[in-house]
């Protein structure tokens, strides 16, 4: 894959559902990938949030080579190359600095940068972005957020994350400019935190479920 629009779209068009998970091991990571495999998901994000999050990239990758590994809360060059070292599929920010965005571009990963406002957007757009994840999406409006985005950005295609959960995910994944949609709620802390991985995969058969009855 390359830092191109097209791929980043695959990405997310692939993925449907992004589980974003904050892993305390490598260990951990692969039993939550292999987890989100069995119920049919083919994407994770792993955030760095903690100091086990590349080595989890590494071990998910040679553990469960069909899914699509992503790292996230990406903030600086630094984190990217980080993330190529690890062997990551894709790049995922928070939001985006133009030192960031540079970085991104000069990657060979595909990337979907954050942004919160219009002019974040725009800014994006003019580097070659068409891929963006709205975050966080639900303190910024949510669906009335998305719906007053596809006016003025028509080419836009989004990932909305931040407190979007099972309850109202196919809301958001049925707005023609929402490519993907990211999440923390089938990988609740409480399951991770007692190992309950059929909990994981039972939840992530029913995001697989939602996809299909969302897209046909």
């Amino acid at each position: 894959m390359s830092n191109d629009a097209n791929a980043a779209r695959a990405i997310l068009t692939r993925s449907g559902i992004m589980p974003v998970v904050t892993v305390t091991s490598a260990e951990q990571g692969v039993a939550i990938a292999r987890a989100l495999v069995a119920g049919g998901l083919s994407a994770i994000e792993v955030t760095l949030r903690s100091a086990a999050a590349l080595d989890a990239v590494r071990a998910i990758k040679q553990a469960t080579p069909q899914l699509l590994v992503g790292v996230g809360t990406v903030c600086h060059a630094g984190h990217v190359r980080a993330a190529e070292a690890a062997g990551a599929d894709f790049l995922v920010s928070p939001g985006t600095t133009p030192a960031l965005a540079e970085a991104l571009l000069a990657s060979t990963l595909p990337s979907i940068p954050g942004a919160a406002t219009p002019s974040e957007i725009m800014a994006l757009l003019d580097h070659g972005f068409s891929c963006v994840k709205l975050f966080p999406a639900s303190a910024l409006g949510g669906i009335a957020r998305i719906k007053a985005l596809a006016g003025p950005f028509p080419d836009l295609r989004l990932c909305p994350t931040g407190g979007i959960g099972e309850h109202d995910a196919a809301d958001y994944l049925a707005q023609p400019n929402v490519l993907c949609v990211g999440g923390s709620w089938m990988v609740a802390s409480a399951w991770l935190a007692a190992g309950d991985y059929a909990a994981v995969t039972a939840s992530a058969a029913n995001a697989r479920a939602l996809i299909d009855r969302v897209r046909g």
